[in-house]
């Protein structure tokens, strides 16, 4: 017999990007089948030379702007939606430690998806990656679709036409 997952309160950080759209969207289904609580967060990330409490509105009103955005859908989907504005040097640390103080069971995460110029870069961002490797829960990654790369064709022969290469490797 299948055990289903039972949430209570799912966790959904905020990024200006498409794919956190879709995550506020997976996250609203998710509280909406479960009746869990959905808590989203906005992290206004301040810069190593500035104090914490540094004045930055223009950021501030981005974050605002973030969570407007997500209570609209969440409104939409009826969940019990729950705001947060949190400050950090970079937005991983807050996220995992919101996610302890509300005792999330699951993190649902937008991201896009990097171009790895090698097999052993990473396939997400710094936040990302601090997130899956620190959080106290389950995460929930959503990409974009992986970018389809152009394999180069096999080299030609000097003097020999791509027809005349392929009937010689046969």
């Amino acid at each position: 017999m299948a055990r289903t997952l039972g949430y209570r309160s799912i966790l959904v950080p905020l990024a200006d990007n498409p794919e956190t759209e879709k995550a506020v969207d997976v996250a609203c289904k998710l509280a909406a089948e479960h009746g869990a609580k959905l808590v989203a967060l906005a992290v206004v990330e301040v810069p190593p030379l500035l104090p914490l409490d540094a004045h930055m509105k223009p950021e501030e009103a981005a974050a605002q702007r973030l969570l407007a955005r997500a209570r609209t859908v969440a409104d939409a989907y009826g969940v019990h939606f729950v705001e947060r504005v949190a400050r950090g040097r970079e937005a991983a640390t807050p996220i995992v430690q919101l996610a302890q103080s509300e005792r999330s069971e699951l993190i649902v995460i937008g991201t896009p998806r990097r171009v790895r110029p090698r097999l052993s870069a990473p396939v997400f961002g710094h936040t990302t990656q601090s997130v899956l490797k620190h959080s106290p829960c389950r995460v929930m990654v959503i990409a974009a679709p992986a970018p389809v790369v152009p394999v180069p064709s096999a080299p030609e022969w000097p003097g020999e036409s791509s027809s005349s290469a392929a009937v010689r490797s046969s």
